[in-house]
């Protein structure tokens, strides 16, 4: 049978740059330098794996991968590389392996974590990276999500070490040796730390924080390379899941997308394996989110049909209702009016019909009325686009998330004063605009989120049509002052038509 050219290696070849012999070199440098001195690639090797699709032997794969994250300056996975692994039947999986089968999970989070903490630099998309469609994702996830993960007391393996084989840690760079058990109250303080990082990420963006919270995750995804007993092992899943949900977020908000939508998909993954199919939802709400703020709003629906039908029937009313404010901001970008108040008036039903009277999940509590209505503030903003006369709504929805929001809630803050200014300027409000515009530039500078000044950005577009009022014309010299260049979007990065005019979203924003 003949081979087919690996087509993701060629594509990250050519945007690398490098010769075919440099990079032979490269691995055999590199592939010493981990211990690996016998190994000895040349020019034809390379060719091979470029133009006939061979794959070759670990622990190549890895020291590619290794190589192509320096180089590019964002993460680069062994998939990535068309080096897919395989199942245990053999067969190759659909969209880069996913759904990765359990004992999978715990070392992708490891290799993935790993291959973000050794970048040298931060906040590079990197060129040629792209986010997998919604449909695409769907289509991959979809059975596997409405499925349970295996009862805990299914047959495991004997050994304490629950993947495919120790050489696995090899290959993904763990050293199985220094996996240990973990006991309720290492527990107890993991779950303390997610509190920790989630509020400074409310409070600060995501910038300053996020490889701490990468940091924690990857130690925790060494923690998951042992067996712990079942209730322990479920936990465990559950602080991976709101590291990963952070991690992605925390990378969305410096403009990491690829990197993001990866963490949003581990956070599915080991919410599931702890039994949390409300988790799973939610993480790959956030996924939609991220599609929403990058004009991808057909992609951002089709996430949230599979997080909403795989979220199970456990889920919590108020729960079910941010599920329905993602869903709302999506069909208000594609200009569905209808459609998105019939799915607003859903939210608010479903919220006030929360009594209380089970606790909210910690991944949750950050979901109040003050969140609530700063989404429908988002929504009806930016159905303002295509219907001036929604701005209106959207100040009323602005000003109630203003009078509820909490201390601490910095960047939310600034998000409604920015929905707020936004929707006076489209109102045909300059006065009122202004001043909210204001109270938005006195705290962005103290605030690490790109997404704010994506929201900026997009605000200062409609201060053009009062240019001549010599307020405004104040208030875009200083909105000027204040935003940092916006850097050219590479050809082939991904990152959809719509970022720095999508609008960025409140809940734990």
């Amino acid at each position: 049978m003949d081979r087919q050219p690996n087509t993701r290696l060629a594509d990250l070849f050519g945007l690398a740059g490098w010769s075919k012999g440099e990079l032979a070199r490269l691995v055999n440098r590199q592939a010493a330098a981990m211990g690996h001195p016998q190994l000895a690639t040349d020019t034809s090797r390379v060719r091979r794996w470029i133009d006939m699709g061979e794959t070759p032997r670990d622990p190549v794969p890895k020291v590619l991968a290794s190589l192509f994250t320096e180089r590019l300056g964002r993460v680069v996975t062994i998939e990535d590389l068309g080096f897919a692994r395989t199942g245990r039947s053999g067969k190759r999986q659909a969209l880069d392996g996913l759904p990765w089968a359990p004992e999978r999970t715990a070392a992708v989070l490891t290799e993935f974590t790993g291959m973000d903490l050794m970048l040298n630099r931060r906040g590079l998309v990197g060129a040629g990276a792209a986010l997998a469609a919604g449909s695409a994702l769907t289509g991959a996830m979809y059975d596997w999500l409405h499925t349970d993960p295996a009862p805990a007391g299914a047959p495991r393996p004997t050994h304490p070490f629950a993947t495919e084989s120790a050489d696995e840690f090899d290959q993904i760079g763990l050293d199985r040796y220094e996996a240990a058990p973990v006991g309720s109250q290492e527990i107890d303080a993991l779950e303390r730390s997610v509190e920790v990082f989630r509020a400074w990420d409310a409070a600060r963006g995501g910038g300053l924080q996020r490889k701490a919270v990468v940091g924690q995750l990857n130690e925790v995804g060494g923690m998951l390379a042992y067996r712990h007993p079942d209730h322990l092992q479920r936990r465990l899943w559950g602080v991976a899941a709101n590291l990963a949900v952070l991690a992605g977020w925390m990378s969305h908000d410096v403009g990491l997308e690829p990197t993001a939508q990866k963490y949003f998909i581990i956070a599915a993954h080991a919410a599931r394996e702890g039994g949390d199919r409300p988790r799973a939802g939610e993480a790959l709400s956030r996924a939609a989110r991220q599609m929403v703020h990058l004009g991808r709003p057909d992609d951002a629906l089709d996430l949230m049909k599979l997080a909403k039908s795989g979220s199970g029937e456990e889920n919590l009313p108020r729960t079910r209702a941010m599920l329905h404010t993602i869903e709302a901001w999506a069909q208000a970008s594609k200009g569905h009016g209808q459609a998105m108040r019939r799915t607003l008036g859903e939210a608010e039903e479903l919220f006030v019909s929360d009594k209380g009277d089970v606790p909210p999940p910690c991944w949750m509590q950050m979901f109040d009325e003050a969140d609530l209505h700063g989404m429908q503030a988002l929504a009806f903003r930016t159905l303002a686009d295509h219907d001036p006369a929604a701005a209106r709504i959207a100040q009323h929805h602005a000003k109630q998330a203003l009078r509820l929001r909490e201390n601490g809630r910095q960047r939310s803050q600034i998000f409604d004063y920015i929905s707020m200014a936004s929707a006076c300027f489209i109102g045909d409000d300059p006065e009122q605009a202004d001043r909210y515009a204001r109270l938005a530039l006195v705290s962005i500078g103290e605030n690490s989120s790109h997404r704010t000044w994506d929201r900026l950005r997009e605000m200062f577009r409609l201060t053009g049509q009062y240019a001549n009022f010599a307020k405004i014309q104040d208030l875009r010299e200083e909105i000027q002052h204040v935003l940092p260049k916006a850097k050219p979007k590479t050809k082939g990065s991904g990152l959809g038509p719509g970022i720095g005019t999508g609008l960025g979203g409140n809940f734990s924003a």
